[in-house]
């Protein structure tokens, strides 16, 4: 199964404070609005999306047809085919895709440990 590109989208008190810390680790702004108070910042390969005031806890994010770069990739395993996969081995499932769709869509399990894990397809 190919998730895509990986993230960790951290609820963060501060985004000022949040972004000022980030750029101390090299990271640079990649995309967002800070006005809007959400960042991607950037490091390499390495992703990690700021996020003050959208939701409580941090969240693993996998965004299948799209590399490390928002670059859309030619072949990806569409996010409702994961889903399809993910029910047939039982997991649980918070939200789920529209099957009778295609494009863009999400899904959102919590892992053993109770920590979201989204599955978002912006293709």
């Amino acid at each position: 199964m190919k998730l895509g590109a990986f993230s960790i989208s951290l609820a963060v008190k501060d985004i000022h404070a949040s972004k000022a810390f980030y750029e101390t680790l090299g990271f640079t702004v990649f995309a967002g609005d800070l006005e809007r108070n959400y960042l991607i910042m950037k490091n390499g390969n390495a992703l990690v999306g700021l996020f003050q005031g959208m939701f409580e806890n941090n969240i693993l994010t996998f965004n299948p047809g799209w590399d490390e770069n928002a670059n859309t990739l030619e072949e990806f395993d569409d996010v409702r085919a994961i889903q399809k996969h993910l029910k047939s081995q039982n997991v649980k499932l918070e939200r789920e895709a529209d099957e009778s769709t295609s494009g863009p869509a999400s899904i959102v399990m919590l892992d053993p440990d109770g920590n979201a894990v989204l599955v978002d397809q912006h293709v």
